[in-house]
């Protein structure tokens, strides 16, 4: 069978790509290389009230709701921020990924499991799998197969900037179920994070460049060693340079969409895809692949997210520029009433942009200039 377009990779921006393909009309195949949508999971599981509402979805996935974060430096600075209303929600991203899945097939596409693609032969996917080795005809391409995307390789795609490591394990741990925990020394390129996930269980995990596994090993002894599940991956920081290629369109950890600023990808990944889906229509509809084509993909995400992606990735290359101790007097610095307020009210997961703009016109923020200038972060600023 032909279809009109073919997904590769059930994540949350897989499915809702193929949601937004079937819904249209387009005859939609979504093919995954794991046994069950939703395993194995590389994510910590922390979406915002927005990320979360992106996925379009029940509450059923949800096992906690937390209302702020405790920032806690090396050298014991921190401070709290407490909105005193649901600010994010922790998931169950294996429920999560397979009701988002299910939404999609209710819409008409078709799902294929333990299927995985190895060659390209113009509009003809290769895969192997449970129903052995397939060509199956497509007019175009979605690939949402995460950070080692296949199909980027196939097409010789240039990729993502950056590549961080992670570990996290789910351990028994008594927290205040109101706050995540972000530690900044734990993983000086990156952070590490506490997440309360209910029922007296956390996540506790960092991403960085560098010595990953020695890093988590340390920063797990302040938390016990009783780990109920532990899961590594690749976060990708830093947009491919081209987010389509021939007939084939990027979205999710695929192209790099991850946010720079915390690692997330759900808000940005379901945003990618739905902008993919609608280039897909307009594409099959009148017959069109061209460049121009498949240029407008890249025009409409640029447009709706390009902007803060890449002011999130300046961020995090000044990030590797503050010290331990500069990262301590800025926590010191931010633990001020007026700050507090200001964070609670324009704080956002999904668009830090406006927050750090109005933090860096507070007198005590300014005072802290010496550190802040070593790391470039006031270069950004006219």
């Amino acid at each position: 069978m032909s279809y009109d377009v073919v997904v590769i990779g059930a994540g949350p921006a897989g499915s809702a790509a193929a949601y937004e393909c079937a819904r249209q009309g387009l005859s939609t195949l979504c093919i995954e290389e794991h046994g069950t949508i939703g395993y194995p999971v590389q994510c910590a599981g922390l979406l915002s009230n927005t990320a979360f509402a992106e996925c379009r979805v029940s509450e059923r996935s949800v096992l906690n709701k937390v209302s702020g974060a405790r920032v806690i430096s090396g050298m014991g600075s921190e401070i709290l921020i407490d909105a005193k209303t649901t600010k994010a929600v922790v998931v169950d991203r294996g429920a999560l990924d397979r009701e988002m899945a299910e939404s999609a097939a209710n819409a008409g596409a078709e799902f294929r499991l333990r299927t995985a693609a190895y060659d390209l032969l113009g509009t003809t996917l290769m895969t192997r799998g449970t129903n052995g080795r397939e060509k199956i005809p497509f007019r175009l391409l979605i690939a949402a197969d995460g950070p080692r995307s296949t199909i980027a390789r196939l097409c010789k795609m240039p990729r993502a900037k950056t590549y961080l490591a992670g570990i996290q394990v789910d351990l028994l741990h008594e927290c205040d179920p109101r706050f995540v925990e972000i530690y900044p020394d734990a993983s000086p390129d990156f952070f590490g994070w506490m997440i309360p996930a209910g029922d007296g269980r956390v996540r506790i995990g960092l991403c960085g460049q560098y010595q990953v596994p020695e890093r988590f090993a340390a920063f797990q002894k302040k938390f016990g060693t009783n780990a109920t599940h532990l899961v590594t991956g690749t976060l990708p920081l830093g947009l491919m340079p081209k987010t389509y290629g021939p007939r084939t369109l990027f979205v999710g950890d695929a192209a790099g969409f991850a946010k720079p600023t915390s690692g997330g990808g759900v808000y940005t990944g379901i945003r990618s895809a739905r902008h993919a889906a609608a280039v897909a229509a307009s594409c099959c509809e009148t017959d069109t692949f061209t460049e121009a084509a498949l240029g407008k993909y890249e025009q409409r995400w640029q447009a709706d997210i390009g902007r803060e992606l890449d002011f999130g990735f300046r961020i995090f290359q000044m990030r590797q520029k503050i010290s331990a101790p500069d990262m301590d007097v800025l926590i010191r610095a931010l633990n001020d009433p007026d700050i507090i307020r200001t964070i609670v009210e324009y704080g956002d997961m999904d668009h830090p942009g406006v927050l750090i703009k109005k933090l860096l016109c507070k007198p005590a923020i300014l005072r802290c200039a010496a550190p802040l200038l070593r790391s470039g972060l006031l270069s950004l600023f006219p």
